[in-house]
This record gives structure tokens, sequence and C-alpha cells, in this order.
């Protein structure tokens, strides 16, 4: 007898679950009037260099805290926080991304106040966290200039399952002949009319018009 119908029923109720919890924090940032941002990419896309300069530019102006998802070391956090913002770090063991249950825990653990933007940094994957609502207001997914144009047709869902694409580490197009239409392109074949940015978070570039994107747009869309 094949164990497949079981499986599916079983993910089906996980995913029923994670659904529950995340709505619960969406409200629950609401009221407070947190506006949350999670960040999936793969391994290695410049996912804690791009949000250490995010937290570092809003710290002065704006309260923002991160929480930050991985396999077994702390090394995300307590590089985020060098940036001064309060950060907390989920160790996942041996899974591969975050669920809402692992958020909802982490807060129940850690206070750091008010809130105007909780960023939420998952484990480096493309597949499973597409999968897994967050209570966030806005998904970021990032690729690197590194790792080639194509990687939105590699991975369409998780394209789709996000708001918005980064493209990261642009100051290294030119060394890796990354062709920069090419992967909008891409992006706009999977995911028609997604908004993306291209920054460095070494040199600066393109960080400016992110920001304002997000503490204009974002923020009154997230405060609506």
């Amino acid at each position: 007898m094949s164990s497949q119908p079981r499986l599916l029923e079983v993910r089906k109720n996980v995913l029923k679950q994670n659904d529950l919890i995340a709505r619960s924090l969406r409200d629950r940032f609401g009221a407070q009037g947190t506006c949350v941002v999670s960040l999936v990419s793969s391994p290695g896309a410049g996912k804690t260099a791009f949000l250490e300069k995010t937290l570092t530019l809003l710290h002065p102006t704006c309260r923002v805290a991160a929480l930050v998802g991985d396999l077994a070391t702390e090394n995300d956090a307590i590089r985020l926080a060098r940036s001064q913002a309060p950060v907390k770090q989920i160790t996942t063991g041996t899974l591969c991304h975050l669920e809402a249950a692992m958020v909802e825990r982490a807060l129940a653990e850690w206070n750091p106040g008010p809130l105007d933007f909780l960023f939420i940094e998952n484990v480096g994957n493309l597949v499973c966290p597409s999968s897994y609502d967050l209570g966030e207001n806005l998904r970021l997914v990032l690729l690197s200039v590194t790792e080639g144009e194509d990687k939105p047709l590699k991975y369409p869902t998780i394209f789709n399952s996000a708001d918005v694409a980064i493209v990261t580490k642009i100051d290294l197009a030119a060394a890796v002949e990354f062709d920069e239409s090419a992967v909008s392109a891409n992006i706009q074949a999977v995911r028609p009319g997604m908004r993306q940015f291209s920054v460095s978070a070494k040199t600066g570039a393109g960080i400016d018009a992110w920001l304002q994107f997000l503490t204009g747009e974002v923020r009154q869309a997230a405060a609506n």
C-alpha cells in the first residue's frame, strides 16, 4: 500500500496549522503597528550583508529588530548585532526553513519592545520556505549576480510566493559578466509586475531606493 496519500494529508495538516499561527501573528503585528519583512535566498546570496546594511541605516530613525534562522550556528545573529538593533537567533536543527510556530516561540522568549520593522531572515533555501507563511507583510527573495540569471526560472515557486526581488552584489556584476536585463526578463516571466531592486551592501549602491520603498510604500500599506 502506498503511503503517499497519508504523507499528503500530514503535509496539508502541517501547512494548515502553520497558516493559522501565521494569521494570528499577522493580526498581532498589525495591532502593534509593526511591519514584518521576511528574507529568503539560497546560501551565500548575501541576505545577512543586505540585512545588516538595512538595519544599520534604519536603526537611528526607526525601531527595528531581526529574527535569524540558521541550522546550527549563531554566526549571522552575531554579525547582525553589529547594527546595534535587537537580534535573536532561531536554531532550526535539521529543518531547512522557518515556520510560523518558531517565530511565535521566539517572540514569547524575547521582548525587543515596540517595533516599526521586524525582519525575519530565513534559512538559506529556495525550496521549502515558499510554502510557509510567517505572518509577514512583505517577502523578499534575494539572488546574487554570482548565481546567474536563470535563478527565477529554476525556482519559480519561491519567486511567485515573494513580493519583491533583490539582486545583490551588483558591485561584482561586471566581473562575472552578469546580464541584468536577462535576469529582469526572467523575473517578469515568472512573476509579471514584480518589484525589483539591484543593490550592493558593500558599496551602498541601490540601498537608498530600497529604503525609500520600505519606509514609504511598504510601511504605509502595512499601516492600512
